[in-house]
């Protein structure tokens, strides 16, 4: 066997498509298996026999190993990524990068010190239509964006230890990131809880990202039909792109208004609004695994050197807004501002991995 080895620490809910992704990638092999439930090990054991079963991350650390996947609750992120990071191995992390922005803000620093890739699985990111709808806003397909309206509800899947908003907001917070590139300005939030009072299970978020453009998500967990759709509206035309739609995922329309005088002019006051009905046609999206392109990438990332395109600093902003729409929605939806406008970067880079460099597994640094 050859290429970059990779441990998988959880094996619930998401570990076996990390499992099964890695152990198909021509790049990487996955070679073990880490979770204190038997249980849990031996179902994976059943259904991928090339992997060693781990009961614990001492036992994995040991291992000669190249890199980790964690998929664990939110709230072990930190302590495990930390503890790889310094072990010397390569990093990703399930989706959102820690449970406040200190511990992200911390692992994107020891990542920097020790030279290692620190990537986050905001999948979506490696999902074609989602590619395609960024060339298609960077082409200036659409024109000016005025905003973008996106709706990600289903019935369940029910957390325990974090709400509906740091559950499903990070994907579409990662894609808008990713989109649009600009910083977020200031964050609301409201939202209820329907179980639990202190976890709440509904939720609004408005996002500003300044020059009249704003993004608004709606998740929910108590739906009783399944919606994953997004709306990105231009001054040119407007796109949905719906996750639920296999063959079709992206449809642009050539619908909107046109204003006969443009906003401050000395007319404006007697302004006319005209509306605009055009074709509507849905462009071509490469198939392939998202998940698949996730491993690929984190492969490519460790042997060239590159910074990955969902890196610590990308899932630090993430982080940030989800922290800034929880104290929001403890003001009953009270307007945050975020600090630089949710600035894009912590600190300057450190070397990056030279082409071909796998470094040694135990690095000369340690978390703090």
């Amino acid at each position: 066997m050859s290429g970059i080895s990779v441990g998988i620490i959880g094996a619930g809910y998401w570990g076996p498509n990390l499992i099964r992704n890695f152990s198909a990638c021509p790049l990487t092999q996955c070679v073990a298996v880490c979770d204190s439930s038997p249980s849990r090990l031996e179902a994976i054991g059943r259904q991928f026999n090339h992997v060693k079963l781990i009961a614990s991350v001492d036992q994995l650390l040991e291992m000669e190993l190249d890199a980790v996947a964690i998929a664990t609750p939110v709230s072990t992120h930190y302590e495990l990524a930390s503890r790889c990071l310094a072990a010397g191995l390569h990093v990703l992390v399930e989706k959102p990068l820690a449970a406040t922005v200190q511990e992200a803000t911390a692992l994107v620093e020891l990542a920097d010190r020790c030279s290692r890739v620190l990537m986050v699985d905001h999948t979506y990111l490696f999902n074609n239509a989602v590619k395609r709808i960024k060339q298609l806003v960077n082409d200036g397909e659409l024109g000016d964006l005025y905003y973008v309206d996106s709706v990600r509800i289903n019935l369940g899947q029910f957390q325990r230890d974090i709400n509906v908003v740091w559950d499903l907001a990070p994907h579409d917070l990662s894609i808008v990131d990713y989109v649009l590139d600009l910083p977020a300005r200031s964050i609301s939030a409201w939202g209820c809880g329907h179980t639990r009072e202190d976890l709440e299970d509904i939720a609004y978020v408005n996002v500003d990202y300044g020059d009249q453009l704003q993004a608004n998500f709606h998740v929910n967990w108590l739906s009783p039909v399944k919606l994953r759709q997004m709306i990105f509206a231009g001054s040119r035309k407007s796109l949905i792109f719906n996750d639920l739609n296999t063959t079709e995922p992206i449809k642009v329309y050539d619908r909107g208004i046109e204003l006969d005088n443009p906003p401050g002019s000395e007319t404006q006051r007697r302004l006319m609004v005209g509306y605009r009905t055009g074709d509507v046609w849905s462009p071509y999206v490469n198939p392939g695994e998202a998940l698949q392109n996730v491993a690929r990438h984190f492969a490519e990332c460790i042997a060239e050197g590159n910074p990955p395109t969902s890196d610590g600093r990308m899932g630090l902003r993430v982080v940030r807004l989800l922290e800034a729409a929880n104290r929001s929605l403890r003001a009953q939806g009270g307007r945050i501002v975020l600090p630089n406008g949710n600035h894009r970067d912590v600190s300057n880079r450190s070397r990056a991995v030279r082409p071909g460099e796998l470094l040694p597994h135990r690095a000369e640094c340690a978390p703090g």
